[in-house]
């Protein structure tokens, strides 16, 4: 690859992929550099909400998977539940979402170089990979929760908040709803998302580190759905999810997705901000208007950002916690409002 590239994107998972085809629809020349051979996994719910689905849509991508109609809340016998007002979610394996955004960058035309981009060397014009040859006018750091971009810039912030993390198991069951249920814990939430005719992907996020059945086991409703036998695939780790960036933009250098910021998975709403922040991203440097970049981020993830920090803080509050799910049920309409605000 010789010349000088618009856009060199770091990462080729889901937001990296958005960020490519963004690009090459508003005539930027892009390379992508992802040494993972594609599709890659990763530990999530896998629950697209339906901001998601119109999004991939208007880039004229169709994941396959499993209608998404809202979302439930389960505390023992009490429960909450909301129906999405625009559209439906989507339930999709990741793996499936990244093979259509992967195959939609390649039918672009669009190079994914097997190479792993752990620091960049910044110029006036430009930036460069040491050691590769590879040149852009701007690099998009789309390296995951763990950015080793975000980390060699000194864009790292410490959180005083205790770690949380997440685990993912698929199970050969079928679906006992359309929503994504929440099951609320004395310790941690499991998410269970309707995945197809005949299996539901099963997420626990949590500040304990214990393995994967003992968490679930305090879940004894769940679980008795849930057959060891009918474990589908291996448990599969992320964490910890809180993350923050000082700035979304250093120099030449433009974070997105995760790289950008995470606060915690329990909201469901990465892909979705993966997805608002590459768009912002792209629009930015296409009108030579980098410098908005930041603004338009915090604009697009506020209401995000807010309604999670409030719900997490809430969690970790021990006179708080047992509380969420019995006032979603004494107030269904506030209940719908905040799961549509983020739909």
């Amino acid at each position: 690859m010789s010349g000088v590239h618009d856009l060199l994107v770091a990462g080729g998972g889901p937001a990296g992929l958005a960020t490519a085809l963004y690009g090459v629809r508003a005539g930027l020349d892009v390379v992508v550099a992802e040494p993972r051979r594609a599709p890659v996994d990763k530990a999530c719910g896998e629950g697209l909400m339906p901001g998601a689905v119109r999004a991939l849509a208007a880039l004229g991508l169709a994941v396959p998977g499993h209608p998404i109609t809202g979302i439930r809340y389960v505390q023992g016998p009490r429960q909450a539940q909301a129906t999405f007002r625009d559209g439906s979610g989507l339930g999709a394996r990741r793996t499936d979402l990244h093979g259509v955004l992967h195959q939609a960058v390649a039918d672009a035309g669009v190079p994914v170089l097997p190479l792993r981009v752990r620091e960049v060397e910044q110029e006036a014009t430009g930036v460069t990979v040491p050691g590769t040859g590879l040149r852009a006018r701007w690099l998009v750091a789309a390296d995951g929760l763990h950015s080793p971009l975000r980390r060699s810039l000194g864009l790292e912030v410490r959180t005083r908040w205790a770690p949380r993390y997440g685990l993912r198991r698929h199970y050969a069951v079928p679906p006992w709803s359309s929503c994504v249920e929440v099951h609320w814990g004395p310790q941690a939430e499991a998410y269970v998302t309707p995945l197809g005719p005949a299996l539901v992907g099963v997420a626990l996020l949590t500040a304990v580190r214990a393995p994967f059945d003992t968490q679930l086991a305090s879940f004894p409703r769940l679980a008795a759905r849930l057959p060891l036998e009918a474990a589908a695939t291996a448990v599969r780790g992320a964490g910890p999810l809180r993350q923050r960036a000082r700035t979304r933009r250093h120099g030449r250098v433009l974070l997105v997705g995760d790289a950008a910021g995470y606060i915690d998975a329990l909201t469901g709403e990465g892909l979705t901000l993966a997805l608002s922040g590459a768009a912002a991203l792209v629009d930015n440097v296409r009108r030579g208007t980098p410098g908005r970049y930041e603004a338009d981020w915090n604009r697009a993830t506020r209401r995000h950002r807010l309604l999670t920090e409030l719900l997490v803080r809430a969690r970790q509050w021990p006179t708080l916690a047992p509380r969420i799910v019995p006032t979603a049920e004494r107030l269904p309409r506030l209940f719908a409002a905040g799961v549509n605000a983020l739909a």
